[in-house]
């Protein structure tokens, strides 16, 4: 067995010479094949790159612009990173199928370090991600001036994962295209991330049975024609938490987050609000939450509203430790910074929240900007997105 041992590794050490240093891939024996891209390797492309491809391997692109460079991934457990700094896909009209930058439609793929620029196709549902099947998770990403950031198709199974990556001028401008927009997957998470300034379309979407929107930033800001900030239109169990979110001046639709508009589908359809700062930019007629009628439940607690209106009259539900405060209760409110200040009336008056089945409604995070967050270690909650020392 000793001998056989030594044959195994001294052939593994043979196939890596043998390789060498700068060849298209590296064997590695815990994670498959390594495969390097970039414009000084054999591999130039990432389309080059698909037909190789096998299930297992890691994609290592070198950082730069790759133009027209659209891809179809169908494979599983593929790990694709940037290296070197940012790798910036920009469409300049090609598209892969006539969906997007990429489409992914397989197994396990992650993604860190990407950057989706430009798509734009006839049916005018262009998108940096066309996702269809599998599990994608995406990291450190950017998705900017597509018709939509992100589109996944309506897989029961799929699940899409999001941190740290941020979304900004996607969608045509007519209102059906967005800067995410999950379709009917079993689970959405999205974490530490920056979306804003979409055009017309909605901030986030979300057709998805479980969504999970935790300590983000949804902001329209100025000049901002967003429609909604955040949407659930059938509903289903969502989690909001720690999350600042506004609507601009200029908004195209007068809510900040709906639930439940184009009716509810399934069986569970359950709202959750906790530890938000919710803000209202237009001068009259904002409206923080709009509840369509139907079988569903909301809870909201330690929520911050600044603006005219309350959560409460969106409808029936549980509305407990919610609070509406001035511009003055902020660090400086007119940049965007929403953390209380040194004197505020409202620090420390959190209520602790309860535990939903296996999900607490404590923020264990706080968004850092511009797309990061970083861990809580506080006793006493104050309400809001950003909690204080002391």
């Amino acid at each position: 067995m000793k001998t056989a041992s030594r044959f195994v590794a001294a052939a593994s050490l043979l196939a890596f010479a043998w390789l060498g240093v700068g060849t298209v891939w590296a064997l590695d024996a815990a994670a498959g094949r390594v495969i390097r891209i970039g414009p000084e390797r054999e591999i130039r492309t990432l389309q080059q790159a698909s037909r190789l491809v096998r299930d297992g391997d890691i994609l290592e692109v070198d950082a730069g612009d790759y133009r027209r460079d659209v891809a179809v991934w169908t494979h599983d457990r593929l790990e694709f990173r940037a290296v070197g700094g940012r790798v910036r896909l920009l469409a300049d009209g090609a598209s892969a199928e006539g969906k997007g930058i990429w489409v992914v439609r397989g197994g396990t793929v992650s993604v860190d370090g990407f950057d989706f620029i430009g798509a734009r196709v006839p049916d005018r549902n262009g998108a940096g991600i066309r996702f269809e099947k599998g599990v994608l998770r995406i990291r450190d990403c950017r998705f900017l001036d597509n018709e939509n950031g992100i589109l996944t198709a309506s897989d029961g199974e799929s699940a899409l994962e999001i941190s740290n990556s941020e979304f900004a001028r996607n969608g045509f401008g007519d209102g059906q295209s967005h800067n995410l927009y999950v379709g009917a997957i079993a689970r959405l998470t999205v974490t530490g991330s920056y979306f804003h300034h979409a055009r017309v379309g909605h901030l986030l979407k979300s057709r998805a049975r479980e969504s999970r929107i935790l300590y983000n930033r949804l902001t329209d800001e100025i000049g901002g024609t967003a429609s909604y900030e955040l949407e659930f239109p059938n509903g289903g169990v969502a989690y909001v938490i720690g999350n600042l979110i506004q609507q601009s001046s200029t908004t195209e639709n007068p809510h900040i987050i709906a639930y439940g508009a184009e009716g509810y589908r399934g069986e569970n359809n359950h709202l959750y609000l906790a530890n938000n700062t919710l803000v209202d930019g237009r001068t009259q007629g904002g409206v923080f939450l709009r509840l369509t009628p139907g079988t569903r439940t909301v809870f909201a607690i330690n929520n911050i509203l600044v603006g005219a209106g309350s959560l409460e009259s969106a409808g029936p539900g549980t509305y407990r430790n919610n609070f509406n405060a001035g511009w003055d209760e902020f660090e400086r409110a007119a940049r965007d910074d929403y953390r209380l200040t040194h004197n505020s009336s409202l620090r420390f008056k959190g209520v602790e929240p309860p535990q939903v089945g296996n999900m607490s409604l404590r923020p264990e995070q706080q968004y850092v900007h511009p797309r990061s967050s970083r861990p809580l270690r506080v006793e006493r909650l104050s309400p809001g997105a950003f909690q204080v020392d002391g």
